[in-house]
């Protein structure tokens, strides 16, 4: 296509088709060659800098050579996180249907805040949104909003337990602000995801208003000691319990904390940005018991559901706090109408939004209930695969009972668990995060993409031998393996 740029912009006469042919072609070629290159970048910042920088072009530049050129800028800093040997941050991959549901979300364009601006968009989140509860076995009327991820969930959640627990104080948050209010407590246990510390501050609720509960052996809060601090205390309060540990996996005793939120009439919500996922297998279900009879929940759909990034949902067992929370109404918004279309931005915090629901449309479709449940366990499996070969490799040390996906090991020391690290990263065979776990580094292994198989455990297994063979060869000592006894 000419676009026979003269110094001034003109739009195409026609749709540019050969730019999202050629788009689609980049696209796929960098699919099919995730197994044969590096996972890490291999450009530095500095080289990313210079390829991509420059000043601001005076002149327009034809579409199709802007897509070239980026890509071709681009993909020495891309991560392979699409691979089936990515296992960092707890990062899933995409989808075949939902990465193109996702691409076709981009060409629609449409812009789900209410239905008049998007019908298909707002009717496909109210589809997939009654599927996932099914599916996680939430009650039937329970609310929820689709939102970019966990943190924005939690935001979303808590501002609905905000406006429950003190509208139960006789006290009007959404009128009256916070400003003498009555005090809202917040019970949370001490490993748990620093999303929830920030979406408190984003709503109000500071540092000083954080009960921390401690945690036991297999890193779940003591619920001996939530029930102790909730009977102390009698101010409003929002229990924040966690399924799915971020280094270890482990879960609260959800059942156990829900009788005691019940007692206290406290409200329960639950991060679950992965653990929740659980609730659609067979095999697991049974460590997220009790989840149903929580408030709120929050999880990601770009972790195990594997739809791209972003994509997280928020659920609440109280559509009227829900609503209440987040609900606008002004005079030029078009809300409402024959058929009372459910109308998105009455339970999220955004306005203008992407169109999320067709992407979790897609992947739950293609997968159905049977697929999902295959995802979920196929990756644990995965993850046992890959503590049983760790614990045989010398010095390697498992340091959690590897519950679902989540498998934590470190190295004799600091400085050998973070160089075994940098080796497997810089070889390019895979790509997983470090952590610090009880004051010392540790390494963490999290299995959530659909890509990954047997092969690439082994793959990833031989390049961990081959790292601890060459720091022997440096040598420095490595101890012999061992499993920990420790559980948290």
């Amino acid at each position: 296509m000419d676009l026979h740029f003269k110094g001034q912009w003109q739009p195409p006469a026609e749709v540019p088709s050969d730019v999202f042919t050629r788009t689609a072609e980049i696209a796929v070629s960098w699919l099919q060659s995730l197994d044969s290159r590096p996972i890490a970048e291999s450009a530095t910042v500095h080289d990313l800098r210079s390829r991509l920088g420059g000043p601001l072009p005076r002149d327009p530049v034809d579409p199709l050579e802007v897509v070239e050129d980026l890509a071709r800028a681009a993909e020495p800093g891309l991560v392979g996180i699409p691979s089936g040997r990515y296992f960092g941050f707890v990062l899933g991959g995409g989808l075949p249907a939902a990465v193109a549901a996702d691409w076709l979300t981009s060409v629609w364009d449409q812009a789900p805040a209410m239905y008049a601006c998007g019908p298909a968009a707002a009717v496909t989140e109210e589809v997939a949104g009654a599927w996932l509860r099914q599916l996680l076995g939430f009650p039937d009327d329970a609310s929820f909003a689709f939102v970019p991820g966990s943190q924005m969930a939690h935001l979303t959640c808590l501002a609905a337990a905000r406006h429950h627990v003190l509208r139960a104080a006789g006290w009007d948050v959404e009128e009256l602000g916070l400003s003498g209010a009555p005090p809202i407590r917040v019970l949370t246990g001490a490993r748990r995801h620093a999303s929830i510390d920030r979406a408190l501050r984003f709503l109000g609720i500071g540092k000083a208003s954080l009960t921390v509960i401690p945690t036991d052996s297999s890193a779940g809060m003591q619920v001996h000691r939530l029930r102790e601090e909730l009977a102390a205390d009698d101010s409003p309060a929002i229990i924040c319990a966690q399924a799915g540990e971020i280094n270890t996996g482990a879960f609260d005793d959800l059942d156990d904390i829900a009788d005691v939120a019940a007692e206290a009439r406290a409200w329960l919500h639950i991060d679950g940005a992965f653990g929740l996922w659980t609730a659609a297998s067979p095999a697991l279900r049974h460590l997220v018991k009790g989840a149903g009879r929580a408030d709120s929940w929050a999880l990601d759909a770009h972790k195990w559901l594997n739809v791209p990034y972003d994509s997280g949902l928020a659920f609440c067992a109280h559509p009227q706090a829900h609503r209440a929370a987040m609900s606008v109404t002004a005079d030029y918004l078009v809300q409402g109408g024959p058929g009372e279309p459910r109308e998105p931005i009455d339970w999220t915090p955004a306005f203008s939004r992407r169109a999320r629901g067709f992407a979790v449309y897609a992947a739950l479709r293609s997968l159905g209930q049977l697929g999902v449940a295959d995802l979920v366990e196929r990756t644990c499996a995965h993850a046992r695969t890959f503590a049983e070969g760790l614990a045989d490799i010398p010095g390697c040390r498992i340091l959690n009972e590897v519950v679902i996906n989540q498998v934590l090991f470190r190295f004799e020391d600091d400085e050998t668990t973070e160089r075994v690290l940098r080796r497997v990263v810089d070889s390019g065979e895979a790509y997983m995060s470090g952590t610090s776990f009880d004051g010392r580094r540790a390494i963490r292994i999290s299995v959530s993409n659909w890509q990954t198989d047997d092969g690439d455990v082994a793959r990833t297994l031989e390049a961990f031998r081959d790292a601890v063979a060459r720091q022997n060869t440096n040598g420095s000592a490595v101890m012999g393996g061992t499993r920990s006894s420790h559980r948290p």
